[in-house]
């Protein structure tokens, strides 16, 4: 076990290379760039990131270009500029030099988690995370914590019951939950029970009141998660559905096969059939699917409604970030969240051979 775990790990750095060079060239053929949003702001125009990267190539466009190429710069909105502030701006944001010693000194940086300061925000990167993290940890860690502890014994029940009145309900409820989109449940709840058109039971904002600090411990306790249930349901709503369904059919599986029939011919009762001999096999798809809900959950599942109830996580952050070009956090953040998927999908596969252990990952090539 030792030595796969090993050959996992050598095979992150090849991984996480790739996904570095991918985005990178990427970003050097996207219109727009920090050089060409702070010309942008100085010439009291939008700042929408509609022109093309410093030291990229593509077609300017427009009158605006034509007047770019005319003044000997290739940003639009340098018309009119000293050359010598345009070169000063490309130093500050490192585009003064070529593009392969940006992604070479990036990757070393990135190795001693050295992410640099934002372009934007007078904060290193690093800072801008570790503030934004509790957010999308209160909100990643409930709904998983949520969706799992609900789906998973909901999905068990229905497969038992599977035909009964309360398989057929219970599937209409969750299909319902599932085809309506998050930020929609969220924009009803606010409706409902935020002061809206009907309730004012729940507060719009953030994750604690203004009074937190002087609350009491029960108290604390109570106002987070007075804050904290809103955007939770919302974002829970519809992870119900594949994860309740993906255990019922993996249990319907498991039910029918020939051993199953042997454990209750045994005399063993429903539960230790269920739970002693059913589970552990049934389990193993359900598992494989939670390195995706989790990077789901902290990251692109959570924008919408970070956004919707005001709470400034990493998924706004990033966010925000993309539209801004600030290109420190977006690369900040992808290395982040490639770097924790693969630790969990190393440990997901761990977590194979504690179900089953059968598996064995040392006989297989990784």
């Amino acid at each position: 076990m030792l030595a796969y775990i090993a050959r996992r790990l050598v095979l992150m750095v090849p991984t996480l290379f790739g996904i570095l060079l991918v985005a990178f060239v990427i970003v050097q053929f996207a219109p727009g760039g920090p050089v060409e949003r702070v010309l942008a702001q100085l010439q009291g125009a939008d700042t929408s990131g509609s022109s093309r990267v410093g030291g990229g190539s593509g077609d300017l466009g427009g009158q605006s270009g034509m007047q770019a190429a005319q003044s000997g710069s290739s940003y639009r909105g340098a018309q009119g500029l000293d050359p010598a502030f345009i070169k000063e701006l490309e130093k500050q944001f490192g585009f003064d030099k070529p593009a392969h010693e940006r992604f070479f000194k990036m990757l070393w940086d990135y190795a001693r988690f050295d992410f640099g300061k934002s372009y934007f925000r007078d904060a290193t990167v690093l800072d801008l995370i570790k503030e934004k993290l509790p957010v999308s940890m209160s909100l990643g860690l409930w709904m998983l914590l949520i969706s799992y502890g609900i789906s998973i014994p909901l999905g068990i029940r229905k497969a038992v019951k599977d035909g009964s009145p309360f398989d057929i309900w219970t599937s209409a409820v969750i299909v319902i939950g599932y085809a309506m989109p998050g930020f929609l449940v969220a924009v009803f709840l606010i409706v409902l029970f935020a002061g809206g058109s009907f309730f004012n039971l729940f507060p719009l904002r953030g994750l604690t009141s203004d009074n937190w600090e002087s609350l009491s411990l029960g108290g604390k306790i109570l106002d987070y998660l007075w804050h904290i249930t809103l955007p939770i349901i919302a974002m829970s709503l519809g992870a119900f559905a594949t994860l309740t369904f993906l255990t019922k059919n993996s249990f319907l599986d498991e039910i029918r096969k020939q051993y199953v029939m042997t454990a209750r011919m045994k005399g063993l009762s429903e539960r230790a059939v269920l739970y002693g001999h059913v589970f552990r096999n049934a389990m193993l798809i359900v598992i494989s699917g939670f390195p995706a809900a989790f990077i789901h959950a902290f990251f692109s599942g959570s924008i919408l409604i970070e956004t919707i109830f005001s709470l400034d996580g990493l998924g706004l952050l990033s966010f925000e970030s993309i539209l801004n070009r600030d290109y420190p956090v977006v690369f900040a953040n992808l290395y982040i969240f490639a770097l924790v998927g693969l630790v969990i999908n190393l440990i997901t596969d761990l977590t194979y051979t504690l179900i089953d252990p059968r598996i064995d990952f040392e006989a297989r090539e990784v």
